[in-house]
């Protein structure tokens, strides 16, 4: 009788790599985020300053033609959280729900919702390819049916894969 997948030696290394990630970006955020708050009281008084000094300069020049804008900075709290989904995508094949979930649990990497939405949203994955990975999975590994297979990628406690992805997966199983 085979171990089942999550005994084996090659999953507890990929979560190990994960959790050892995610641990060390949350370290790496919390210096960045008490850095960031440090220089954001230094350079206060200087920011309000400034408008006044602005507001004298444009009642005397003339109106100048607009500039587009660069694009908007992203917060840090928000790139991790990306890293932390393609990560996800990448090495464990999960569902977009997956993702988020795992994104904003307290027992793994504790981001925010807003953060964790950003992640899934920008996220440029194959959910497709990634549910038909886990099936191929679920098949080599657990030798399922294909009908246990879809409810297992479709299942709330299970990998959460929408039913159409479920349903490429169970078509493109034996190619």
């Amino acid at each position: 009788m085979k171990k089942p997948f999550y005994k084996r030696w090659w999953f507890i290394a990929i979560v190990s790599i994960v959790v050892i990630a995610a641990i060390g970006r949350a370290l790496e955020e919390g210096k960045t985020s008490s850095s960031k708050s440090a220089s954001q009281s230094q350079s206060a008084p200087e920011a309000k300053a400034a408008p006044q000094a602005q507001s004298a300069s444009e009642a005397t020049a003339p109106a100048a033609t607009p500039t587009p804008e660069a694009k908007p900075k992203v917060p840090r709290e928000y790139q991790n959280a990306l890293e932390s989904a393609k990560s996800y995508s990448n090495v464990m094949h999960m569902s977009k729900k997956g993702i988020y979930d795992q994104l904003i649990s307290p027992y793994a990497d504790k981001f925010s919702a807003e953060a964790a939405q950003y992640a899934v949203d920008n996220l440029q994955a194959d959910y497709n390819a990634n549910a038909l990975a886990k099936a191929k999975g679920y098949q080599e590994t657990m030798h399922m049916s294909s009908q246990a297979i879809r409810d297992q990628l479709t299942s709330e406690h299970g990998e959460k894969f929408t039913a159409s992805e479920a349903d490429y997966a169970i078509a493109h199983l034996n190619d």
